[in-house]
């Protein structure tokens, strides 16, 4: 695995210049992770820049640490909300850390950011003639994409032709080539098969970057998500209070790179990875389409540790689709009105999108299978808002009809109060054997992995280590572009 060697001098040379002329600094992972380490001259540089500028400077937004200002904003602790307890029906805390306050609405800017600075700064790619491509179902490609341009690449991106209107209406905007491929979340093969396509097509400009291959996406996790999440339990946590459960529905698995972190400060936590149970893969080696945008199926990631996991827990896809309405109808909002003490809350419904309910769904799951108190923390993270599924739900309303009180009461019972510990599995060794042997599948039969290296992440004890830590060679190389790009010199 290539970490902190130069690929290519000449190549480098070319990328430190394109930096200079186009104005670019980039963040190092310490300052993602820590806002306050960032040069005061930047932060004010910032309070002129908006959340989606297109704009250089806003790589130092990639952080869970925005303040949830659309303008000018500067930083502020971790963005998250805890789920009430008359929302969840268990005793355990719920929380959620929010991602609509990143750069494109979502946390996949920090999904996308590693793979190609980690191979900007080494030289392995190049912006001048080559394009960064990104297979996704959602997300990711426009992480992708809004990274690309504000580090002067060209970006393309594949994704299923089934997702939101919103995201391709997002990727013409931006100046993205579009691929739209045959079906929907669950139809990632065909993603993959356009990718290889095009590949094949274009050598030597196309660079694809994978995000269920990529290192670079659990690694930013490992390094942000997973201590955004300690810094929250520490600040909240009373005598007694235990960081019990990481709950997370699994697309590309690169959060769940915050499990590898934080499993070595609270050893006994317990991690799960969820899926669509129209889709469970995990579960049964099942197959099918389902309506969860932003998690994808029907194969295993190459970058999930699946020695790591304690559950997986598969997410009815009515659940969260009815869930949605009864959080975004006026009738739903009522609703809840009546039943929380904090009546304010409902204001903070719209950040959570469609997998953020079905990880809500999940760690409710996890809270009762455990037997979970009150003094027991279980986290998960809304990776995006309703800003982008707003046309779900008028698909909804025109599919079913005015949505109701009576519906709104129908199902918070169903979907929330009477959330049950079926379809899920508390893995043994063999479960996670038998997940983990479907990488070969994909990634050997199909993706040209070895055998060698799938054996190393099962057996080899410092293969995970090796990888996610790599982010502080990474920095290295960050700090070391910067000084030849000589722009940040005028900042300190």
């Amino acid at each position: 695995m290539n970490k902190g060697e130069v690929v290519n001098k000449k190549v480098l040379e070319k990328t430190i210049q394109r930096a200079r002329d186009n104005n670019i600094i980039i963040p190092t992972y310490s300052e993602m992770r820590d806002p306050s380490k960032v040069p005061q001259k930047i932060i004010d540089e910032l309070k002129k820049i908006g959340l989606w500028d297109v704009h250089p400077r806003n790589l130092f937004r990639i952080t869970w640490k925005n303040e949830p200002a659309k303008f000018g904003g500067g930083f502020d602790g971790v963005n998250y909300i805890e789920i009430p307890h008359e929302l969840t029906g268990v005793k355990a805390r719920v929380f959620v850390l929010i991602g609509k306050f990143f750069p494109t609405g979502a946390h996949k800017v920090g999904a996308t950011f590693g793979p190609l600075v980690e191979k900007l700064v080494r030289g392995a790619f190049d912006p001048t003639t080559q394009k960064a491509l990104w297979p996704s179902t959602g997300n990711y490609c426009r992480g992708g994409a809004y990274n690309s341009a504000l580090l002067g690449c060209k970006a393309i991106a594949v994704l299923p032709e089934g997702m939101s209107r919103e995201r391709f209406e997002w990727l013409k905007s931006i100046g993205s080539e579009i691929y739209a491929t045959p079906g929907v979340e669950s139809n990632v093969k065909e993603v993959f098969d356009k990718t290889k396509e095009l590949k094949a097509k274009y050598p030597e400009e196309v660079v694809v970057l994978n995000q269920f291959e990529e290192f670079g996406n659990p690694t930013w996790h490992y390094a942000i998500t997973g201590p955004a999440m300690e810094e929250v339990f520490n600040a909240k946590k009373t005598e007694g209070d235990r960081f019990s459960g990481l709950f997370l529905t699994q697309g590309s698995a690169g959060t769940l790179g915050s499990g590898n972190y934080l499993r070595t400060k609270f050893p006994r936590m317990k991690i799960g990875a969820g899926e669509a149970l129209q889709c469970p893969t995990l579960l049964y080696n099942g197959y099918g389409g389902h309506r969860i945008e932003g998690i994808g199926d029907k194969h295993v990631p190459w970058v999930m540790d699946v020695k790591n996991l304690d559950m997986a827990v598969a997410i009815d896809d009515e659940a969260a689709m009815s869930i949605l309405r009864l959080f975004n109808e006026p009738a739903g909002k009522e609703f809840i009105k009546k039943i929380l003490k904090d009546k304010e809350f409902v204001n903070k419904l719209e950040l959570l999108g469609i997998s953020s309910i079905a990880n809500i769904l999940g760690a409710i799951k996890m809270a009762k299978y455990y037997e979970m108190t009150e003094h027991d923390f279980v986290f998960t993270v809304a990776t995006d808002s309703m800003k982008l599924y707003q046309s779900r739900v008028k698909e909804l309303r025109e599919t079913y009809g005015e949505y109701t009180e009576m519906d709104a009461g129908k199902d918070f019972e169903r979907y929330l109060m009477a959330v049950t510990t079926d379809w899920m599995i508390e893995m043994n060794y063999y479960d996670k054997r038998r997940m983990h042997n479907l990488k070969y599948f994909t990634w050997i039969e199909q993706q040209g992995k070895t055998l060698e290296e799938l054996n190393a992440q099962w057996y080899d004890d410092n293969y995970w280590t090796d990888r996610l830590e790599s982010y502080k060679e990474w920095d290295e190389l960050i700090n070391e572009f910067n000084e030849n790009v000589g722009l940040i010199k005028n900042y300190r």
